[in-house]
């Protein structure tokens, strides 16, 4: 799991923002929001502007340093922030595998030009590497005969863990191993009309190819008719393969083709949650963009469901803010100076009985009204 994430002169986080998942407050609610004492499903607040999909991008810049997965490079267009002196970018990320810490950090000064590099288990140093000095070394058994100090500018930690025969039964290896697992099944998409996204898969795909070939199409009518629509869906053969189309009384149209803005975007989730037990991390921006308020519960309840995949949503909605959905220790606002959670942003106890939306407007968690969300 994900335990802590900083990032510091990317984009628009000039300082160093840090997202502490570590310490989640002692509340006996809603206790499947948290996993082995780190939070496990949380909500991410902010102003339009404020950077909320930047710090998605910030976080996923791990699998572009160390995965093949599907990228999208065109979004790390002006990697470093325009305000700031310093000519690289810094990211550290801190992990868990099984009460095991796992730190891995490294600075850029673009999305593919790496300065140096650490990882360490349990604060001890695994490997370093400097670009500019070409000089480095790994600890892990199984590294030793590589040849880390060369011209090449592929992250040392990715080589290290594609190239060298570790040893399974050593137990830096096996921390190393479940890092790797982690990091290829991260997953970022945008809750909008378009399928893009970021990381766990090799390339791009059509929606509804996942819904057909996992013989879901029933199952996806079910779905969107418990929304409160009325539709009958079926499948028929193309010369591009099969489709889905809508099924009424006088004929046919395809899905993907005559679909609403809304229902798109249901179509676009739903894939998403057939493959979702699959995934260690999911950063969904924007999750509820076309969602009536009702239907971005039952997402979250929804979401909630995996207990295996550690699930962070951006929104605007303030009517997700309450205790019977989540509770206060996994709601998080983004400022342009920090990011932290809704007990940590007040000196008040905050109980079960309280209304966090209500909380929320009136500037109880930040005196600053340009952070408080208004009537």
């Amino acid at each position: 799991m994900l335990r802590k994430f900083s990032v510091e002169n990317f984009k628009n986080f000039q300082g160093k923002f840090v997202f502490d998942l570590s310490k989640p407050g002692n509340y006996a609610f809603n206790t499947n929001c948290i996993r082995n004492g780190v939070v496990d499903k949380a909500a991410i607040y902010g102003i339009n502007g404020i950077g909320k999909s930047n710090f998605g991008l910030a976080i996923f810049d791990i699998v572009n340093t160390l995965t093949d997965k599907y990228k999208l490079l065109y979004k790390y267009d002006n990697f470093l922030n325009l305000n700031s002196f310093k000519h690289y970018a810094t990211f550290e990320y801190e992990f868990i595998f099984d009460g095991v810490i796992l730190t891995y950090t490294y600075s850029k000064t673009n999305v593919s030009n790496l300065l140096q590099e650490s990882l360490s288990i349990n604060n001890k140093e695994m490997i370093y590497y400097n670009f500019e000095q070409r000089a480095g070394f790994s600890n892990f058994p199984g590294s030793e005969s590589l040849n880390l100090n060369n011209n090449s500018p592929i992250s040392r930690v990715k080589f290290i863990m594609e190239t060298a025969i570790l040893k399974d039964d050593n137990p830096y290896n096996i921390v190393l191993n479940k890092f790797r697992n982690f990091v290829n099944r991260m997953l970022l998409f945008y809750s909008l009309k378009e399928n893009n996204f970021i990381g766990f898969k090799n390339e791009s795909y059509l929606l509804e190819d996942i819904i057909i070939s996992k013989g879901k199409v029933q199952d996806f009518e079910n779905f969107l008719n418990l929304q409160g629509l009325n539709i009958r869906l079926t499948t028929i053969d193309t010369p591009e393969g099969k489709k889905i189309y809508f099924k009424y009384r006088n004929g046919l149209a395809h899905f993907l083709k005559e679909c609403s803005t809304g229902m798109s975007s249901l179509i676009l989730i739903y894939t998403w949650l057939l493959q979702m037990d699959e995934c260690s991390f999911v950063y969904i921006d924007k999750f509820d963009a076309f969602y009536h308020y009702e239907l971005s519960e039952i997402i979250i309840n929804e979401l909630k469901k995996f207990n295996y995949t550690q699930i962070i949503v951006t929104t605007h909605n303030t009517d997700l803010l309450n205790n019977d959905l989540m509770r206060p220790d996994c709601y998080f606002v983004l400022t342009n100076n920090k990011i932290e959670s809704l007990n940590r942003l007040t000196e008040k106890d905050i109980r079960f009985a309280h209304n966090l939306q209500k909380m929320f407007k009136s500037g109880a968690f930040n005196n600053n009204r340009e952070h408080a969300y208004k009537n």
